[in-house]
């Protein structure tokens, strides 16, 4: 582990001096603590070596970062690990995302062991994927699985890169990549607490403004505990309390979730919050249903808008063929939201006006040029 300001300069110098790609990858202890935080970041280079460091004891990155700048980061499932490493000062300039060149490749499954024994021949070790990675000292066999993650990535790369090539895929994948790794950070989501497990049965607005109510008190304690969320209070037990609001820490009590294991303070903290909702004015309540940026539901579009109906299930079944006889995932021909939208509001049925349209709603040139003759074709039906 390279926990100190001095290994971290060897590593920087060693890194620097190395060629080709370099593997990435990143550990967060999602479900322990709470955010998504790196709490293990290991490289390997042709040169360098492999290295595990703790950004926790080393939590500025960016040295290393603008030491391998220049060069190609392999990573599997990218976006999922540039958020925390953006956090600690790595950004790439360019990728390589072995885990979306599976799925521009055709293969039916993508996780980096099942990728790794498909085209190179080796089963990795399992076993620690879902471990506390904010433990220290973190468990020698903890370590030897982390290493492994980068060991075989650039040999992944190659092989998969090989295969693109082979299939004339490669440009569609450079085009992702290079999305990717200019994509902004993301906005932070609008009233995430909307998003709590089994919300749909939570219909009155009341009742929302009980979940609003404990899920904003549970985040607080969460965040000062920096332990994760479902830890501190479960999303089954807030809808309960949502369902029922309860007049009173007795009747809380009563309900799942909210049972003998938990303390008299605890329970006074979530009636409390139980209790600022039910004081609200009707003025002040949550509005059912999030504000719609885009199209309704496709279920709603028959007795809504029948024309846009029939333009959507045409065109969803152009590209649904398409993408079985390129073999890919349809979502990565096109993603779904952008055929909704080209289909409820559609530009003229033209090549040029559609074209312009999937550009303006962020598909790529080859995603554009593969789609708009079947859209073109789905909005003058």
């Amino acid at each position: 582990m390279t926990a100190t300001g001095e290994d971290l300069a060897q590593v920087v110098a060693a890194f620097a001096a190395g060629s080709g790609p370099v593997a990435v990858d990143a550990e967060r202890a999602s479900g322990y603590r709470y955010g998504q935080r790196a709490y293990l970041v290991q490289l390997r280079r042709e040169g360098a070596g492999s290295v595990l460091i703790d950004p926790v004891a080393c939590p500025d990155l960016s040295a290393l970062g603008e030491a391998i700048a220049d060069a190609e980061w392999v990573l599997h499932a990218a976006t999922q690990d540039l958020p925390c490493l953006r956090d600690i000062g790595m950004l790439p300039a360019s990728l390589f995302d072995t885990e979306l060149a599976g799925r521009l490749a055709g293969f039916a499954r993508v996780g980096l062991g099942a990728m790794v024994e498909n085209v190179l021949g080796y089963a990795l070790e399992k076993g620690h994927s879902a471990v506390d990675w904010s433990t220290r000292p973190l468990p020698e066999p903890w370590l030897r699985y982390a290493a492994l993650d980068v060991e075989l990535l650039v040999d992944l790369r190659d092989a998969l890169e090989e295969e693109l090539d082979r299939q004339g895929k490669l440009d569609w994948a450079r085009q992702e990549f290079a999305a990717i790794a200019a994509a902004p950070p993301a906005p932070p989501r609008k009233d995430p607490w909307r998003r709590t497990s089994g919300m749909h049965k939570v219909r009155r607005r009341r009742q929302m403004a009980v979940v609003r109510e404990l899920w904003t008190a549970r985040d607080r304690v969460a965040q000062k505990r920096d332990v994760s969320p479902g830890k501190v209070l479960g999303d089954a037990a807030i809808v309960e309390a949502a369902l029922n609001v309860p007049p009173n820490v007795h009747a809380l009590t009563a309900l799942p979730g909210f049972g003998h294991r938990m303390g008299r303070r605890q329970l006074e903290q979530w009636q409390a919050a139980v209790d600022r909702a039910r004081a609200l004015p009707e003025s002040e309540l949550p509005q059912p249903g999030q504000p719609l940026n885009g199209p309704p539901p496709p279920r709603a579009w028959a007795d809504k808008d029948p024309a846009a109906a029939a333009r959507l299930s045409a065109a969803r079944a152009a590209v649904t063929a398409l993408a079985e006889e390129l073999h890919l995932p349809q979502e990565n021909l096109i993603t779904p939201d952008t055929v909704r939208r080209v289909c409820w509001e559609p530009p003229e049925a033209t090549e040029p006006a559609v074209s312009e349209a999937l550009a303006g709603y962020g598909a790529r040139p080859w995603q554009v040029e593969l789609v708009t003759p079947l859209l073109v074709r789905a909005l003058s039906q």
